[in-house]
């Protein structure tokens, strides 16, 4: 078997604990990672997942890449391409990189998305690897639910995409401070040896006409922020004056818990305390496809004193299955429970501008939480048949929609401390 591959990305069939390719567009890296992982799976028996942050059907994930690739390579004869994952044709008797394995099999492909899907993810077992294609905007949960998962003894973990933000979790993760046994590569356009002629011809034309954009799309440059981010300078004041930072949890003062309720059973949670002309927004959780009992049980399993759990408008509404409203559930578990009015997103937007300047945010325990309000943007949305400028409804959505919650619902105390008494700050990280 020939295959043409770039020097710089042939370490992909050596063995390493992680393999990270990140750069800009048209870096070679998808491609090469395709490509490696089809050749191995074509000469040993290799059992892979590969996986993205979100991935509502197959058709979103790197199937149709896998696919393509295994035509272009010749290895229609080594592959049967399912509906839903790519199997082996023949029976290997060796492990990857020719490690010997107690019984012999075939070599196999699934996909699966990684945000909502945790269960899922757990029961995948004897992986050799997973590959999670598209990366940059992977939650530290998910890293930390897929890590502990890909634990057979010689396993891998690839990573490729496109860096975003310097903040997010994947880029910190793997190329500001990556674990010891891990290979991280940046690729460029430049590598590509494949690349037209066409598509030459285009990103120098970039380069040379708007260098900087040049730098995000084809250098793999960091950006300051999202493109359209809502809460672009609110955050970057945060940032400035020290208030996303380790926030403890002060065991005197009631914990409220502000919800979001999603499309598909997804919910988002800021776990937040009150002090005069302060939010300290102390904890976060999301997740998808569980009941509301379960969601209880993550607040109770939590060392929190709790006050008022605070509900967007919809949780009066009745569940056609069960007849029964998340309200209604919540207080029938022994919550303290409190819903609030139905306000247009502007109104919400603008509340929580307002309340921003009073908000410490832990940078750890709520790290996911505040990758979605880093990520909240507007774009454009046809209504109707007209396009207007509107907040997308995505993944960012959703903690956004939660923290717009707070913004409304949160009532500061009014009475001073003691004459003398001091409230505890938030402790700096650096301290």
């Amino acid at each position: 078997m020939r295959a043409e591959f770039p020097e710089k990305v042939q370490f992909l069939f050596e063995p390493h604990d992680y393999k990270v390719l990140f750069g800009g567009r048209d870096g070679i890296k998808s491609w090469s990672i395709a490509r490696a992982l089809l050749i191995l799976g074509a000469q040993t028996r290799v059992r892979w997942l590969c996986a993205r942050e979100t991935q509502q059907s197959i058709a979103e994930s790197v199937h149709w890449l896998l696919a393509d690739q295994i035509t272009r390579l010749g290895l229609a004869d080594f592959y049967r391409v399912e509906k839903a994952r790519i199997v082996g044709t023949v029976e290997h008797k060796t492990g990857m990189y020719g490690r010997p394995i107690e019984t012999p099999g075939a070599s196999e492909f699934v996909f699966a998305g990684l945000k909502h899907n945790v269960n899922q993810i757990k029961s995948f077992e004897s992986l050799d690897g997973v590959w999670v294609e598209e990366a940059a905007n992977v939650s530290r949960n998910s890293w930390e639910v897929v890590i502990p998962t890909i634990r057979k003894e010689g396993s891998e973990i690839w990573v490729s995409f496109n860096p975003e933000l310097p903040s997010d979790e994947t880029f910190l993760r793997w190329v500001t401070n990556p674990p010891p046994g891990a290979v991280v590569v940046r690729t460029s356009y430049e590598d590509n040896i494949w690349l037209s002629e066409t598509s030459r011809a285009k990103i120098e034309h970039l380069r040379a006409s708007d260098p900087e954009t040049f730098d995000v799309i084809y250098g793999g440059a960091t950006k300051s922020a999202i493109e359209g981010a809502i809460y672009k300078a609110e955050i970057a004041l945060m940032e400035k004056e020290g208030r996303i930072t380790k926030v403890p949890y002060d065991a005197t003062v009631p914990v409220h818990t502000f919800w979001d309720l999603g499309w598909g059973d997804l919910y988002s949670i800021w776990f937040v305390q009150a002090f005069p002309f302060e939010c300290r927004l102390i904890d976060y959780a999301e997740g998808c496809h569980q009941s509301v009992a379960d969601c209880v049980k993550l607040l109770q399993s939590k060392p929190y004193v709790y006050g008022t759990d605070y509900l967007p408008h919809d949780a009066t509404s009745h569940n056609m299955a069960t007849g029964k409203s998340v309200e209604g559930v919540m207080r029938s578990l022994g919550r303290k429970v409190t819903v609030l009015p139905r306000l247009s997103i502007a109104e919400g937007i603008n509340a929580v501008r307002t309340i921003f300047p009073q908000c410490w945010i832990d940078a750890e325990k709520c790290a996911d939480g505040l990758q979605g309000l880093r990520r909240y943007r507007y774009g454009v949305v046809e209504t109707l048949g007209v396009p207007t400028r509107e907040p997308l409804h995505d993944a960012a959505s959703h903690p956004a929609d939660a923290f717009r919650q707070m913004a409304v619902g949160i009532k500061p105390p009014r009475k001073q401390p003691p004459k003398g008494a001091q409230a505890p700050r938030p402790v700096s990280a650096w301290s």
